[in-house]
């Protein structure tokens, strides 16, 4: 690799900076959740703000009295359908330049291209692989869609609420997300470089891989939601009641929340499609990492201290871990 290559490789971009201070943030409030277990009752109330951003649903229950002020900035958390229909529309945009641009040789819109210099996208070529971020684009947006779905057809919503702050930051995270990837192709002015001109000429092993732990990944996200729902359904498929009950099958029978653990499988199967050494998707999966773990612990919490009967030999997140 060549000396400017290699640079350009651990260059700290904005988009890298946002990444790493949201992994940063989550790893500290990661931290403060576990010291907060061994904290003295009486110090809980003062730490009202901090609950009513790491909690949401039905963790935020198990949280300590707050004051009203803070319950008048909740939203139902059934809106997590609106994450997703954003998602579906914006980087279905996103998906749809990048098409343009691969297979038409249309270049991007000039105020995308200006956006994507803002936050940090590089003129290079041959380093990156114009068909990895493709792909990833493409799970990116399959993602989103089976999400959307889940959250309309799937899963059924409690009154649970979450933080005004959590739902705008969920507005925002997919249209970065989006960006993130965009930002990851090769560019040649404001257009796309292809090597050989030939997009399926660059198909690698990692490709592979990767689609098949994305595949892997959702399919069990999908059964865990699936399970989740049906707890609070008859054999008919009908609503019965929006209580909590201990789930079993699939991967719950190793953690309390494997939902969130496919999700992390499933940005690690984006870096793995990007073929391992992309530092900027790395940091996302780092936020993502600390983002799921912190709700898992939580989960994981609210399950124990709720159900008496409920499995020891479960782990809050990693299966044999934590």
């Amino acid at each position: 690799m060549a000396p400017w290559a290699g640079a350009a490789l651990w260059r700290l971009s904005p988009l890298r900076v946002v990444w790493l201070a949201l992994a940063a943030a989550f790893l500290l409030a990661f931290l403060l959740a576990l010291l907060l277990q061994l904290a003295p009752p009486r110090l809980l109330p003062g730490c009202a703000l901090f609950q009513d951003l790491i909690r949401y649903g039905k963790t935020r229950g198990a949280a300590p009295p707050r004051p009203a002020l803070c319950r008048s900035f909740e939203v139902p958390k059934r809106y997590f359908s609106h994450f997703y229909v954003i998602s579906v529309l914006w980087n279905g945009f996103l998906l749809w330049c990048l098409t343009q641009c691969l297979f038409l040789g249309a270049p991007f819109p000039d105020w995308l291209y200006t956006l994507l210099r803002i936050l940090g996208a590089a003129q290079f070529r041959g380093g990156e692989l114009a068909l990895s971020a493709f792909l990833v684009l493409v799970f990116l947006w399959l993602h989103s869609l089976r999400r959307l779905f889940e959250c309309l057809y799937v899963s059924v919503f409690s009154s649970a609420v979450i933080h005004i702050v959590q739902y705008c930051f969920g507005l925002v995270y997919y249209v970065l997300v989006g960006l993130t990837v965009l930002s990851q192709v090769p560019m040649d002015g404001r257009n796309v470089y292809v090597v050989g001109k030939n997009l399926l000429m660059q198909t690698r092993w990692f490709h592979i891989l990767g689609m098949m732990m994305f595949i892997w990944s959702s399919v069990h996200q999908y059964k865990c939601h699936v399970i989740l729902g049906n707890l609070r359904k008859n054999k008919a498929g009908v609503i019965i009641h929006c209580n909590h009950r201990i789930p079993f099958g699939d991967w719950f029978e190793h953690v309390s929340s494997p939902n969130y653990l496919a999700e992390l499988m499933i940005y690690i199967s984006m870096a793995v499609t990007l073929g391992f050494h992309n530092i900027t998707w790395w940091l996302v999966v780092t936020y993502v990492f600390f983002n799921q773990a912190l709700a898992a612990f939580l989960s994981h919490k609210f399950y124990r201290s709720t159900f008496a009967s409920y499995p020891k030999h479960r782990k809050a997140f990693l299966p044999f871990l934590f």
